[in-house]
């Protein structure tokens, strides 16, 4: 479905990604682990062209996706989850969800709701009250309102509470069985280990390490190496 091959990523003049590859299968949770500044959302940004490769090819579905604009990636069916959720603080829930609702989806709010039944309880309130573990729902749910075959997840658990974190890992797995893939990066690697299907830990703008969870689980230098675990 995904596959990112070899890019080189630049803020500015500065080299931030290297040559990194990466593969995203149909229905399945792929994880990209690294520490705080590995490159983790530089890699989704990426992908999502809000920083384009200056190097590097990246397809989707068979098709070149390159530096193309998020909103034309959006309507191709990738959705997208930022690390600071960007919520539109002065809607309510409801109007959250609706201003980027495409009828001809397979999503709808009342969709949404039944995968995050909190949100329905407050789905009046204004968007700037929530607290942080309801404003990541509310991010999730304003992406699949797109019906997105693949999702971008950037740091999904960073900060909430871990009542919280055990009730979006169950909402991550009932997209996962939904049908969705999803690309996931996390410095939570004990809650990404609940998700991921297949791992790549990223250090320093490079792939570092690739392969199933069994085989990370296995290998213990790595996460010390890289992740400190």
């Amino acid at each position: 479905m995904l596959n990112v091959n070899k890019i080189h990523t630049y803020y500015g003049s500065s080299h931030i990604l290297f040559d990194v590859s990466l593969i995203v299968d149909k229905a399945e949770v792929v994880g990209l682990l690294g520490r705080n500044g590995a490159g983790k959302s530089t890699t989704l940004r990426s992908i999502m062209g809000l920083t384009p490769p200056k190097q590097g090819r990246i397809t989707f579905n068979g098709e070149d996706i390159t530096g193309q604009k998020a909103y034309a990636l959006v309507r191709k069916g990738i959705g997208y989850v930022p690390d600071d959720r960007r919520v539109f603080a002065d809607l309510n829930i409801d109007d959250n969800l609706e201003i980027v609702h495409n009828r001809k989806t397979d999503w709808s709010k009342e969709r949404v709701y039944t995968l995050f039944p909190t949100l329905k309880e407050i789905r009046t309130r204004r968007s700037g009250n929530l607290s942080g573990g309801e404003q990541q729902m509310l991010t999730i749910g304003r992406a699949l309102m797109s019906s997105p075959e693949l999702l971008l997840l950037d740091e999904p658990t960073e900060g909430l509470a871990p009542l919280i974190v055990r009730e979006l890992e169950n909402q991550i797995l009932a997209m996962k069985e939904a049908g969705i893939s999803i690309l996931l990066t996390e410095q939570n690697v004990k809650s990404a280990l609940k998700l991921i299907n297949r791992v790549y830990v990223i250090d320093n703008g490079r792939i570092r390490f690739e392969g199933t969870l069994a085989d990370f689980e296995r290998n213990e230098e790595i996460k010390k190496k890289y992740l400190m675990v």
